[in-house]
């Protein structure tokens, strides 16, 4: 079920380049500012971009909850906002941060650290 944004005070001239999807959201990477370590793949819409530009903190929005989550508010494990950069696409989003503690809601440092799957170049 696709529900209508809330109403956004993100800046007309940053939202007219979004390519969102069907359900107005835009993926969102965090990455640690200084190591470059891939730390975990949220979603936005336009408020929540917003939010993240004015206050500094990586604010998402949850899919499964249907609402704005900042991140750390009810874990302690902080995004704090280094720069938000919009890919050659404009329909992703990449957040560099410093991360206070983990960033995946498993406890870990990282989402992506579940283990690499294998790559096999047999016939490339």
């Amino acid at each position: 079920m696709t529900s209508t944004p809330p109403p956004s005070n993100l800046d007309p001239a940053v939202a007219a380049r979004l390519k969102r999807s069907a359900d107005g959201l835009v993926p969102a990477i965090a990455q640690q500012y200084d190591t470059g370590e891939v730390l975990m793949l949220g979603w936005m819409d336009d408020e929540a971009l917003h939010r993240t530009l004015t206050t500094g903190r990586c604010t998402y929005w949850s899919r499964s909850r249907q609402e704005y989550w900042v991140k750390g508010d009810t874990s302690g494990h902080f995004q704090h906002v280094k720069s938000v950069a919009l890919d050659c696409d404009a329909d992703t989003l990449l957040v560099k941060v410093d991360q206070v503690g983990a960033a995946c809601h498993t406890g870990d440092r990282t989402c992506f650290d579940a283990g690499e799957l294998t790559v096999s170049t047999a016939g490339a």
